[in-house]
């Protein structure tokens, strides 16, 4: 951790759309400059390019979710296939906010929708493991998605197809590091560490604070080579947000 004081913090995420966000109540707290920023965009996959993945959606009878992205898109394209997905489809999200986001787009029956206990690809596994009798799983995901579930469902020898419905595309983030010299940075993804890169090859940390949210995002900072002052989720800090305010907590301590 450095003993620099820490006045402005780029958030690699678009703007919150509400005042009441609490990294708001965070830069009042700390009187910290809060800017926000998406490293990464994500674009759908069009039907004609879905087409040349020959899966038949309705041979399923389960889907795997584990963002709100993928219920999106995959939503997006059984509309723009003019899709009617059966009312006995089985849900399996990885978390309870995916869960519920589902009730955008079906009649939400929880006999119907599943998901994990504590938002971790393990707990997924667990209920996925209960029910994958007789299943045909059908796992819409990015280009850039983990391969642990599919090697799950290998391993079981589940009856199972992956089928890419958006992709993952860097940002150009040049203007806004060059626009101001950030005391820190917080990633949310490795494509968000990727992207940062694409656009500053030669950047280098110096006395840059770093932030990153999820076992994957932090690895990548740290193949990166750089020093990673804040980590989430942790035991006392289940959000970014919560680990940020330790964080500047400490540091006004000094």
């Amino acid at each position: 951790m450095q003993g620099k004081k820490v006045q402005s913090i780029l958030i690699s995420q678009p703007k919150p759309e509400t005042e009441k966000s609490p990294y708001f109540d965070l830069a009042r707290k700390f009187n910290v400059k809060l800017d926000f920023f998406p490293f990464i965009r994500v674009e759908g996959v069009v039907a004609k390019e879905f087409r040349k993945q020959k899966i038949d959606i309705l041979n399923y009878t389960a889907v795997i979710f584990t963002s709100r992205n993928s219920v999106d898109h995959f939503f997006r394209i059984c509309e723009e296939m003019k899709i009617k997905v059966s009312q006995d489809c089985k849900y399996f999200c990885i978390t309870e906010a995916v869960a519920l986001y589902l009730q955008k787009f079906i009649l939400y029956r929880k006999r119907k929708v599943f998901y994990g206990a504590d938002g971790s690809t393990k707990g997924l596994l667990e209920v996925m493991n209960k029910h994958r009798d007789n299943e045909k799983f059908l796992f819409p995901s990015s280009d850039s998605q983990k391969k642990d579930i599919e090697e799950w469902l290998k391993s079981n020898k589940c009856e199972y197809a992956t089928a890419s419905l958006y992709k993952t595309v860097s940002n150009d983030v040049t203007q806004i590091l060059s626009a101001t010299m950030y005391d820190m940075i917080v990633f949310f993804s490795p494509s968000g560490v990727k992207s940062l890169f694409e656009s500053v090859p030669a950047f280098e940390q110096n006395g840059t604070c770093i932030g990153a949210f999820g076992p994957t995002t932090s690895a990548a900072v740290e193949d990166a080579g750089l020093r990673l002052d804040v980590k989430a989720p942790a035991p006392q800090a289940p959000s970014m947000v919560a680990a940020l305010d330790q964080f500047l907590a400490q540091l006004s301590k000094k």
